[in-house]
Order: structure tokens, then C-alpha cells, then sequence
């Protein structure tokens, strides 16, 4: 059967995907994200998430994997797009040849937290991709962001989270609400400057983990909030880890703990 394949960059559903990959006000007032790649594409369905429309490069995309995603959403739209087509769409530098368009997940937060991750003016996409995956992977059970911090649904978010954004809340908050939801919590501050030891908290209790901004460090409703700051020790006349770095870190002696504990 021959395909129907869009060839103009003026297609309604491109110019969607188009805007959402390249601007948060189109993500915000539709209530979508664009996944870009196979592997993000896959796992979102995998996942019991529906998409609205998949955009795929016949040239680059075979029908077998058409026909795998289609096991998970058989009344899906599936449009073969024109490899010139996928270039304009892409945020990859090199095109992944699909990108599906998802609704925004927005799962609900937990009544009852016991390892919350809060991100203080992150502002890196990259970093807080990272950030993400690494939470996902080491059993923090959401991801609160504070205001100013990057989009959470920019595609390097999204690419560098390698699908984090299926696997746990992640919502942008006021801080009155971090502190509310955080009441029951020991509120911890990861600072270069703090006064106790990461490996020295006791991370079976119930937590919630500050990470301040990759430039100037922490804010100062973060540190009201925080009921002690914790530092990483490292080598004399070394610079400071970055945000993502000193994140995994942290939660994975925290994991530790909790495994060995």
C-alpha cells in the first residue's frame, strides 16, 4: 500500500509538533509535549500513555516498528512525514526520523512523601534531564520545581531524561506549597558551604532534598526552609560538582542506606 506522505511544513499537525518542540507557550496552552526518537516514543506507550498523533520519516522508520507501537495504541494516527519535513521538526541535531505527541503527563503527587526532590532555579535543560533520570532511578517518589527553573518539558529535558517523565511526578510549585507539602519531611540543603556531611544523614527518615542553581547556589526561601545544610567533602582547590553530579551522589547514598538499613 502506498503511503500518503506530508510533504509541506505548513501541515497543521507539523506546525504543532513544530511549535511544541520549540516553544514553551505552545506546550503550555495545548497541554502537549513532543517526544522525539523511538526509545522516548516506546517507553511512553509502554507506559500506558496514548499519543495523539505520531509523525515518523518512512526512509529512516521501518513499518515493523510502526507496527510494534501500534500493539500499544491501535487507533493511534500514524502519518508518514517527508525526510525534509522531519528535519524541520527535529530539536536533534540529528533527526531520530519520529516524534510523537503526547498529552502532558501530569500524574498526582503522593499523599503521603517520604523521599521528595525539590529544584531550586535549575535552569540547565541538560542538567535537569539528568537530574530527573537519576531520581527516577534511585526511588525519590517526585520532583518538586520551585519558580524560575527550566521548562521540565523542553525537548533536552525531555531527550536527557530518558522517559523519568512516565516514571514520576515532576510539578512546578510555589514555594508556600513546597513548604506545606513538605511539613512532615527533614528538609535538607545540599550547599558547598554546609555543616554536615551528605553520608552522615540519616536518609531512612522521611526527606526532601534542596538543589540549588548551577550559578549562584541556593536561594534564601531555601534556606529558611531547610533545617540543615549538607555538603559533599571533596579534593582541596577542586571546583564544585555540578548540579546533576552532586544530585546523583546524594541519592544514591541515600539509596544505600535504605537498602542496606
Amino acid at each position: 500500500m502506498e503511503l500518503n506522505i506530508i510533504t509541506s511544513t505548513q501541515n497543521e499537525k507539523v506546525k504543532l509538533a513544530y511549535g511544541l518542540q520549540n516553544r514553551a507557550r505552545t506546550r503550555r496552552k495545548e497541554m502537549k509535549i513532543a517526544l522525539e526518537g523511538i526509545k522516548l516514543v516506546r517507553d511512553a506507550m509502554e507506559r500506558g500513555h496514548k499519543p495523539t498523533f505520531i509523525l515518523y520519516d518512512p526512509e529512516a522508520i521501518g513499518r515493523d516498528i510502526i507496527k510494534s507501537l501500534k500493539k500499544h495504541a491501535p487507533n493511534g494516527e500514524y502519518l508518514a512525514v517527508s525526510s525534509d519535513v522531519m528535519k524541520h521538526i527535529a530539536e536533534a541535531e540529528q533527526p531520530q526520523g519520529i516524534i510523537g505527541v503526547f498529552p502532558l503527563p501530569l500524574p498526582p503527587l503522593p499523599r503521603n512523601p517520604t523521599r521528595v526532590l525539590i529544584l531550586d532555579e535549575v535552569s540547565d535543560p541538560g542538567n535537569m534531564g539528568t537530574i530527573f533520570r537519576t531520581a527516577a532511578a534511585s526511588g525519590v517518589e517526585c520532583v518538586l520545581l520551585s519558580p524560575n527553573c527550566a521548562d521540565p518539558y523542553n525537548p533536552k529535558v525531555l531527550r536527557s531524561g530518558m522517559g523519568a517523565h512516565f516514571r514520576l511526578p515532576i510539578v512546578e510549585v510555589k514555594w508556600f506549597e513546597i513548604e506545606n507539602y513538605c511539613a512532615d519531611l527533614n528538609v535538607l540543603v545540599a550547599m558547598g558551604e554546609g555543616d554536615t556531611r551528605y553520608d552522615k544523614v540519616d536518609w531512612r527518615e522521611k526527606w526532601a532534598l534542596i538543589i540549588g542553581n548551577e550559578g549562584h547556589g541556593v536561594s534564601e526561601q531555601a534556606k529558611t526552609l531547610a533545617s540543615a545544610k549538607i555538603y559533599i567533602p571533596m579534593a582541596k582547590e577542586t571546583e564544585s560538582l555540578n548540579a546533576g553530579i552532586a544530585t546523583g551522589v546524594i541519592l544514591f547514598e541515600a539509596a544505600r542506606q535504605r537498602f542496606v538499613g
